[in-house]
């Protein structure tokens, strides 16, 4: 973010996700990051659509560097994540994918599901999405931002 050096996380749920988002906002504050609450406020039922795109768009514009989604299997968020121009998201459930996902992709909005995953768990996917750095910055791994602009080519060609 322009002028701070403290990295912004948006986070968001559906009403599956509300009660595995309130604690990873809560370890996230308590590791430095500032946590901005797209919602939902409750478990009571409601559209993972509006909250996914939500944070998405809270990334693309600039107000977070990173955004972290729960839904019931992180599927459906990923999905409306991704239709936002300049986001990359990706369902992880597991740390390998979370690992190679930032590693390869440089995945910028982390998605999970609270009916796939132990809290627990949730956490170490969460640590390992913010703790790898994309490859493509390094020479070894100069491959990925080629894959990466083909990847933004297909989002130009078909936001037309």
């Amino acid at each position: 973010m322009a002028g701070e050096n403290v990295e912004v996380i948006a986070v968001g749920s559906d009403h599956a996700g509300y009660r595995l988002k309130g604690m990873l906002a809560g370890e996230l504050s308590e590791m430095g990051y500032r946590v901005l609450d797209m919602g939902t406020g409750s478990e009571e039922s409601c559209d993972y659509p509006d909250f996914a795109v939500k944070v998405a768009e809270a990334v693309r514009e600039g107000e977070a560097d990173r955004g972290v989604l729960v839904c019931g299997t992180g599927a459906g968020m990923a999905m409306v994540a991704n239709k936002v121009p300049g986001v990359r998201a990706a369902a992880c459930n597991e740390r390998y994918s979370a690992e190679f996902t930032r590693l390869h992709n440089d995945v910028n909005v982390l998605t999970m599901g609270a009916r796939m995953i132990e809290s627990e768990e949730a956490l170490g996917i969460l640590k390992v999405f913010l703790d790898t750095p994309f490859e493509g910055d390094r020479e070894e791994g100069a491959r990925h931002l080629g894959r990466l602009e083909k990847v933004s080519n297909v989002e130009r060609k078909y936001s037309k």
